[in-house]
């Protein structure tokens, strides 16, 4: 089974094609390279002769070793866009997964921070220090423009233009949306870069509007070890991630009386389905509207 050959060249149709972000690549690549060894265990050596019970073999051992619902979906999804591909290149002509359905995953309410829990986030980095600055200024544009963590860590110093009040994002697909910046937003990421982006820069041509220490991009991990670094400072224990601070950007506008559509745009979600996930509301927004509306309340 020639597979280090395709999975080469399937990365290559996933970014050329597909536009498919780096982190998508990975995952799918390292999806089929499970199911590859997989197929090696059961002596299977051609991916022409892989049948059905090959498929849903491979989804229980995933499973048995912890995989859940959500990620079983995703690995059959990368299984099946890499047959397409195989299809489409002439390798085979064989469709193991015709009528397979994707296993239900639990549905489960994203985690988001209340108002003044987000409000006690953004209070934690110490402006007096470059980081620091650096740092406030990565939380408040999570948490104002309800960026994806590669979205705001490929941004460049170009995509802010602070007079309009505004950034220019890349989201998935290379699709570009125009976003607003709040006003604390907009005096974090001006002070950080009149006061710490020149400390931390070391090349004058680096366009990276975010740095690390070494003044180079700052990366995704990079991010999520300054989001974990400040939630573990918080009045309440919660495990919190670059993209909890998206939910509670979409779950405060929402609760605010924001459109679904608007805030599906400021999103950059394709479908608006995606986007009625936020629609949960919490319970004291729930005790509040029933409070007000109902006449026996």
């Amino acid at each position: 089974m020639p597979e280090e050959r395709w999975l080469d060249a399937f990365a290559d149709y996933l970014r050329a094609e597909r536009r498919a972000s780096e982190h998508t690549v990975r995952g799918y690549v390292k999806d089929i390279g499970q199911f590859a060894d997989h197929l090696r265990k059961l002596g299977v050596t051609d991916w022409s002769n892989v049948a059905q019970h090959h498929v849903r073999s491979f989804l229980a051992e995933r499973r048995e070793h912890g995989s859940s619902g959500r990620s079983l979906g995703r690995k059959l999804s990368a299984l099946k866009t890499f047959y397409r591909f195989l299809r489409r290149r002439g390798v085979t002509a064989h469709d193991p997964f015709a009528d397979m359905r994707s296993p239900k995953a639990a549905k489960r309410l994203p985690v988001f921070l209340y108002p003044e829990e987000a409000a006690e986030l953004l209070e934690r980095p110490d402006v007096g220090t470059p980081l620091g600055l650096r740092d406030a200024a990565v939380l408040e544009l999570l948490y104002g423009c309800g960026l994806r963590v590669g979205e705001l860590t490929a941004l460049d110093v170009g995509a802010v233009d602070l007079s309009l009040g505004v950034v220019a994002v890349h989201g998935k697909g290379s699709k570009e949306r125009i976003v607003p910046i709040g006003e604390y937003a907009s005096l974090a990421v001006r002070r950080y870069l009149a006061e710490a982006r020149p400390l931390l820069l070391k090349r004058p041509d680096e366009r990276a509007l975010f740095l690390n220490a070494r003044g180079t991009r700052l990366s995704d991990r990079g991010v999520r070890l300054v989001v974990s670094r400040y939630a573990a400072k918080l009045s309440r224990s919660v495990r919190l991630t670059p993209h909890a601070l998206r939910h509670s950007f979409a779950t405060h506008l929402l609760e605010a009386g924001a459109d679904l559509r608007i805030v599906q745009e400021l999103l950059g979600h394709a479908n608006l389905s995606t986007t009625q996930v936020y629609t949960h509301m919490t319970r004291d927004h729930l005790r509040s509207v029933y409070g007000a509306a109902h006449p026996r309340a």
